[in-house]
């Protein structure tokens, strides 16, 4: 009887490893689609925000204020579906 060396299968990736691999290139597809692709989210209408009385008013997703340095918004919630634009604060006076 002769003996015959036999060679170990190669090594593989496993696939958790590809797995991961591959959520990570989703999630980076996502993050550069998102910061290269322009916002379709709507802004406050003109008549609320020109108006200097109205310090902070929303579109029932977000909520924007009148600072200093301009007007600053908060982010929409993933599923918000706008409204009319309202004012929630007047400068009093």
């Amino acid at each position: 009887m002769s003996t015959a060396s036999t060679t170990p299968p190669a090594p593989r990736a496993s696939s958790g490893a590809l797995a991961a691999w591959g959520i990570a290139i989703v999630v980076a597809a996502t993050v550069l689609l998102g910061e290269l692709l322009p916002a379709r989210h709507a802004v406050p209408a003109r008549s609320v925000a020109d108006d200097p009385a109205c310090l902070e008013w929303t579109d029932g997703c977000r909520v924007c204020q009148r600072l200093a340095a301009g007007p600053a918004c908060s982010l929409p919630g993933i599923a918000c579906q706008t409204a009319e634009p309202r004012c929630l604060r007047h400068r009093d006076g």
